[in-house]
């Protein structure tokens, strides 16, 4: 892989991701019957309450570090991959144990508690094991590989699909990214932006589609050791600074025939959905917000004014915002939690009260962080609290599909449509 030069990191605590970016096709011990083979069970990951606050707590204590630098955050990664939560969402014919849309939202909270950075990336790499429970697309060999490549290092994979001019497909249109066929494969070109966890993928799955009339379309499998690939250090942002949401450029990569099953335009299904884990990203940023409320109180308990004698959190202002704070985020846990009790119940309705769910979330976990900055001032805005960082990270809420205006745009064409039947 071609780092450029606004992307040279080279953390010492980098785990060694080089096997993880091999393809099948590049391992001879691997047995093409294989397919059709039980796996052994992987570990059980623990995702009881205890074991995700200890997750969440490892996180904390790089989280301002990697914020001020912007660097990849390689310890934290570490510590979900240490603590099993990369490999949540492999399904239990690949000896995984699944994931349940209430777990997915329990460890992404936690996580965003934590570092939201890191809870984000490891989102990204869930999905996508979620995604091929429901739908398989990957080449078998392939994916049986990174399930056994899992169990050792961090193997992070994530869709990599928004262009800088393009935006995000969830618009609407075809991606600029190309990819044709060779005699030994596929070749791609193309430049795609807002790749989350770019530094550190072991796989880019990359929107793609060929320039035939009715062009084929699908994600090409990309191991990140691939030459041709360049990331270029572009995420300079308000919040989740670690997120390491660059751009990368793809300059003549060739992958192997298997690695991309392109479906023509006019074949295209409907999106199988996010799964276990599209509420889930919301979720996080609850986390957020609650580590926001947790420095709030502590602060009202300890500031004790001259003038007043006594701490804030004894006078009735700070008890009203205080508990203005806890009902913004009880109903964003309430919205959460119903929404996905009706995914893990089977409830048709669960994808349409996803889309308001998620502007409803936002609104009220935003509403919580910026209240409490507002309440105590300058200190809020201090670099050396962490409720400054919490309120930048918590503004990124708003840019996961599907954004406020869509997802209300959608609502009521279905609510009106409803209407008229």
């Amino acid at each position: 892989m071609s780092v450029s030069s606004r992307s040279q990191t080279g953390p010492a605590d980098r785990p060694d991701l080089s096997a993880a970016g091999s393809a099948a096709a590049d391992r001879p011990d691997i047995d093409p019957a294989a397919a059709g083979r039980p796996v052994a069970a992987l570990p059980v990951v623990d995702v009881s309450d205890d074991a995700l606050a200890q997750t969440s707590a490892r996180l904390a204590l790089t989280a301002e570090e990697y914020d001020r630098s912007a660097e990849f955050p390689w310890k934290g990664v570490q510590a979900v991959h240490d603590a099993g939560l990369l490999r949540l969402g492999i399904a239990p014919r690949y000896g995984g144990q699944g994931l349940s849309a209430t777990d997915s939202v329990r460890v992404l909270q936690w996580l965003g508690r934590g570092d939201p950075s890191v809870a984000l990336i490891t989102a990204m790499t869930i999905l996508q094991h979620v995604l091929e429970d429901i739908d398989p697309w990957w080449p078998e060999d392939l994916y049986r590989t990174v399930v056994d490549d899992s169990r050792r290092r961090p193997v992070l994979l994530n869709a990599i699909r928004a262009e800088p001019e393009w935006g995000a497909p969830a618009r609407g249109g075809l991606p600029a990214t190309k990819i044709r066929r060779t005699a030994a494969g596929w070749l791609l070109n193309g430049h795609k932006g807002f790749a989350t966890s770019s530094e550190g993928l072991a796989y880019h799955l990359v929107w793609a589609a060929t320039e035939d009339p009715d062009p084929l379309l699908a994600h090409a499998v990309v191991p990140a050791d691939t030459p041709g690939i360049e990331i270029v250090r572009t995420w300079d942002h308000l919040g989740l600074r670690a997120s390491s949401t660059h751009d990368v450029i793809y300059t003549d990569v060739e992958i192997p025939f298997e690695n991309f099953r392109g479906v023509p335009l006019s074949e295209q299904r409907a999106d199988p959905g996010l799964g276990a884990v599209g509420i889930g990203v919301p979720a996080l940023y609850i986390g957020v917000a609650r580590a926001a409320q947790e420095f709030f109180l502590r602060f009202a308990n300890e500031r004790i004014p001259t003038s007043l004698g006594r701490p804030i959190a004894t006078t009735e202002r700070i008890q009203t915002i205080a508990g203005e704070i806890e009902a913004q985020l009880v109903q964003a846990e309430e919205i959460v939690y119903g929404v996905v009790r009706r995914f893990d119940e089977g409830d048709p309705s669960a994808s349409q009260r996803f889309l308001v769910a998620k502007p409803l979330v936002v609104r009220a976990v935003v509403t919580a962080v910026q209240t409490a900055v507002a309440a105590i001032g300058n200190p809020g805005l201090t670099r050396h609290n962490p409720l400054e960082r919490h309120l930048r990270d918590v503004y990124c809420a708003r840019v996961h599909p599907p954004q406020e205006d869509s997802a209300l745009l959608l609502a009521g064409r279905q609510t009106l449509t409803a209407a008229r039947c």
